[in-house]
């Protein structure tokens, strides 16, 4: 294969080049260049099949009039079984120009924690049929020079994931931490999470019940949305500033992305903002997705120096999973990242994949340079003193560049 990617097609042509599908053993792949093509499927997947609510419609929406790059291409693949015709998996992809190169991503732009495809039900895939079925994906794509898809859980719903199956695919740096939810809303903090969480939870929020009264007030209506939302962005931004580090939320475009999906989440439930007020004060707002039994914590703010001696994240996080609870749902995503308190809650870690390899020479170049970055960044975050200093030159820099 050339090291060059071929030009391709106007994303308009897309869809009428591959309309056909291309076969692949057992599975038969068609490629859609635009999210109206497959809207039907998609939400049908989405309310019968299995997903995350990092890939509902409406979020996949929102990326894409929000956050897309302008030069960058859907490649979204429909996958059914060649037998039958039945759509076994969606998988929502892009393709964009990269230091001179094609990469294929998921399409996430940086606001979908994991990459999971919508699957159309909870039949077990083996390494066999998952290969299939991306020999299929691959045959329809538009010519790339290398795959970066990352964030890979290494199951969906109870279901093995195809993309952390494939023999391409490797454990990354990156965990996710969740915590499941069972019985009584009222003593579920205490059943499930370890006892020096709970005792620690238990002094703050008395502490900041006696601030003035304590309340989890819910953004229900499109005056409290922009309100709490407002003082989530103002809260994280202030706390990134002081730690000197870079935050997503620091771009107008992903303001206008997550408040867009709060809007939405009015209607349809997908996406809900709770903010925690001590008195008259505001001290933390989560943002989360929803689907069916899971809340996805996905965005955090707290006000460190409202009330002394108090952990805000962590008290919304208590109140939250009772909150949870008591609404019917039985799993709290705790996301991306190795914060301490995830452990300290009790929640369990689990490692996510990637699939990261070159296809063409000048793929392969750029795959084998981000890897090697990544074991670099993986020795330094493993190393506490070497992480330190890390962490110290990277907020003095950040902070040089904003002129403080």
């Amino acid at each position: 294969m050339t090291s060059e990617a071929m030009p391709i097609p106007a994303v308009a042509d897309l869809a009428e080049m591959h309309a056909a599908g291309a076969a692949s053993g057992a599975y038969v792949a068609r490629l859609h260049g635009s999210l109206a093509a497959v809207k039907p499927l998609w939400q049908r997947l989405e309310t019968d099949g299995v997903c995350t609510g990092h890939q509902h419609f409406a979020w996949a929406e929102g990326i894409v009039e929000k956050l897309v790059p302008p030069k960058a291409e859907l490649a979204i693949v429909e996958v059914r079984d060649a037998a039958t015709g039945e759509p076994v998996m969606l998988l929502p992809l892009m393709r964009r120009r990269a230091f001179g190169h094609w990469v294929i991503e998921w399409l996430s732009c940086g606001v979908c924690d994991y990459s999971a495809p919508l699957l159309a039900g909870a039949a077990p895939w083996t390494r066999q049929s998952a290969e299939a079925a991306w020999a299929a994906v691959l045959s329809v794509l538009p010519p790339a020079d290398r795959v970066h898809i990352t964030g890979i859980p290494k199951e969906i719903g109870g279901v093995a994931n195809p993309l952390a199956l494939l023999p391409q695919a490797r454990d990354s740096i990156h965990s996710h931490y969740g915590i499941a939810m069972d019985g009584d809303a009222e003593t579920v903090v205490k059943r499930i999470c370890r006892p020096s969480f709970v005792k620690a939870l238990n002094k703050d929020l008395r502490r900041l019940d006696r601030n003035g009264g304590l309340a989890l007030v819910e953004a229900d209506t499109p005056a409290l949305v922009d309100s709490i939302f407002g003082r989530l962005v103002e809260m994280r931004l202030s706390r990134f500033r002081e730690l000197g580090r870079f935050d997503l939320l620091a771009q107008p475009q992903v303001i206008d992305f997550y408040r867009g999906a709060a809007h939405r989440g009015l209607a349809d439930g997908s996406v809900r903002i709770f903010g925690l007020r001590s008195g008259d004060i505001m001290v933390a707002v989560q943002y989360l997705a929803v689907h069916l039994g899971t809340l996805h914590a996905l965005l955090i703010a707290i006000d460190q120096g409202a009330v002394p001696n108090v952990s805000p994240g962590l008290c919304i996080m208590g109140e939250l999973i009772k909150w949870g609870r008591g609404a019917g749902f039985d799993y709290f995503d705790l996301s991306v990242g190795n914060q301490s308190y995830k452990e300290h809650m009790g929640a369990v870690k689990s490692v996510l994949s990637e699939l990261c390899y070159g296809i063409t020479l000048k793929g392969v170049v750029a795959s084998g340079v981000i890897k090697y970055r990544g074991q670099g960044v993986a020795f330094v975050r493993d190393n506490p003193r070497l992480f330190k200093l890390a962490q110290e030159f990277m907020q003095r820099w950040r902070r040089l560049r904003a002129g403080r």
